[in-house]
């Protein structure tokens, strides 16, 4: 019996920082598999006036408070409020494919300290330059890396991520799907915020109770 979690996310996305630890505990699920979906939450180069800005940290202390992941005074008090701050979510999508290609054990990885590297550093991820610092800490070649983000189809992923979106009817980032053999079920990852370790019980229980009606 295959069983896929699929993951709809976007690396600039504040929630899905916040079922960064769901992400993970899921991972670890015996006999599931994870797939990551980006669907572009910034699809343009996108400098914020100051009222989004502030919206984005109101929302911000509400993801911390569920989560706890930790929010870092660089990003809080700095990038946040950097006029030079741009949001794209094309760079940061190639450089998680980019990893994936490389090394497949790479691409949560990858995800996750681009997330950190956003919200606790405080650090420009749309960079190029800044991305290829990011993967080298995750142990991939600088240049290999570098060229890997010249071939991914970024675009492409995209394009096929938000048709995922809308056969699934997902409502925007973060979604999770299970799906078992040919059945698809919505993942109501909300209640389990601030309990990664229930999140994964929940999830191999449904690869349980489905293993026994097949």
């Amino acid at each position: 019996m295959n069983a896929v979690l699929h993951y709809i996310y976007d690396p600039l996305c504040g929630w899905c920082y916040g079922a960064e630890p769901l992400v993970w505990a899921a991972s670890k699920v015996d006999g599931l598999a994870l797939r990551m979906h980006a669907g572009g939450l910034w699809p343009q180069p996108t400098r914020l006036p100051e009222h989004m800005r502030r919206y984005i940290q109101q929302a911000d202390a509400r993801v911390g408070q569920m989560s706890g992941q930790p929010y870092g005074d660089p990003y809080l008090n700095g990038l946040l409020f950097d006029p030079d701050l741009v949001l794209e979510s094309r760079p940061v999508i190639a450089a998680v494919l980019a990893a994936q290609a490389l090394d497949a054990s790479k691409a949560l990885p990858m995800l996750r300290a681009i997330q950190h590297a956003h919200y606790e550093r405080g650090q420009h991820v749309v960079r190029e330059a800044t991305l290829r610092e990011i993967a080298a800490e995750v142990g991939l070649d600088s240049a290999a890396f570098t060229e890997a983000l010249k071939r991914v189809r970024v675009d492409e992923h995209i394009a096929d991520s938000q048709e995922l979106m809308n056969n699934v009817g997902a409502q925007g980032f973060p979604t999770f799907v299970l799906q078992i053999g040919d059945e698809w079920f919505a993942v109501p990852h909300g209640r389990f915020a601030s309990a990664p370790g229930k999140f994964a019980e929940w999830l191999d229980a449904q690869l349980r109770a489905q293993s026994r009606t097949h």
